[in-house]
């Protein structure tokens, strides 16, 4: 059954299906599995495998799934009562412990704009377990030698984007070479669901370009989740290090140490005393 499990967990892997693999680590007295019995778990309810049956078995599928939602492992541990043994038909008593893992490929990370940032970005995702995709108009920047084992793609930057299949999972960084490029990019990318889409630069650039975006109709809600100016405040100053600051944001969005952007564009708008972001 394990070969069967490990097998699955490879077919999802390449379909981008998201899982938990729930697999009993520890046991004490009588229980209906042994210590390594797994059970996969999917994001809509289906399994495959079992540790044991019951409803300590209902309750673990429950958990992977809560496990997928919010990307965190999760240790449980069931006492097998004689009141559970009635309910479930087993003759057991003992205690388990489970492990349950969320499973999911390496999140696909597009950096829009092939700059010096961005290349310092690649670098530091890629050694993170990113998979890096890069889209720029200059193929001067936008090539292999600049950003190695990268999908890289040399095209009208927010033509791409609106014909782009970015999976709802994707990280998206937004930093181009100016103003007009970046406001372009975030017309074609606030309105589209991503785990992540971070914008560079200063405050007063980030809320010109909220203020362009809402003057058009964009959702204000949309726009408070963006996260900008993008990286964790380590005092950066060189590409290298704005690459480290972006990267870390990225690390730590996706391990969920950072559920809400730290600077939301809600609280940009009030530290600013306006009400609203359009003039």
């Amino acid at each position: 059954m394990s070969e069967e499990i490990y097998r699955a967990i490879v077919r999802a892997l390449e379909r981008g299906e998201r899982a938990a693999l729930v697999t009993i680590v520890a046991t004490g007295g009588s229980t209906p599995q042994r210590v390594g019995a797994k059970m996969l778990v999917y994001e809509d309810g289906r399994t495959l495998g079992t540790i044991g049956g019951g409803c300590y078995e209902h309750d673990a599928a429950g958990k992977a799934r809560e496990a997928i939602r919010l990307r965190r492992p999760h240790v449980s541990r069931y006492t097998l009562s004689d009141e559970l043994s009635a309910d479930t038909g087993l003759i057991c008593g003992g205690q388990m412990d489970v492990y349950i893992e969320p499973i999911e490929r390496a999140p696909d990370l597009y950096l829009v704009g092939a700059g010096h940032v961005s290349v310092e970005v690649a670098r530091f995702a890629a050694a993170a377990g990113f998979r890096v995709h890069v889209v720029d108009d200059r193929d001067k920047f936008a090539n292999a030698d600049r950003f190695p084992g990268a999908e890289v793609v040399v095209d009208d930057i927010p033509g791409w984007l609106a014909g782009a299949d970015i999976p709802s999972t994707a990280f998206v960084v937004v930093a181009t070479r100016g103003h007009r490029q970046d406001f372009e990019a975030m017309r074609a990318l606030v309105g589209r669901p991503l785990r992540y889409l971070g914008l560079i630069g200063s405050r007063a650039k980030v809320l010109k370009v909220f203020e362009g975006l809402e003057a058009e109709g964009a959702d204000r809600g949309r726009l408070a989740a963006v996260h900008a100016p993008i990286g964790l405040d380590i005092g950066a100053v060189t590409p290298a290090e704005i690459g480290i600051s972006i990267a870390a944001e990225l690390v730590a969005v996706r391990s969920g140490r950072m559920a809400e952007p730290h600077v939301a564009a809600a609280a940009m708008r009030a530290a600013a005393g306006a009400p609203s972001l359009a003039r």
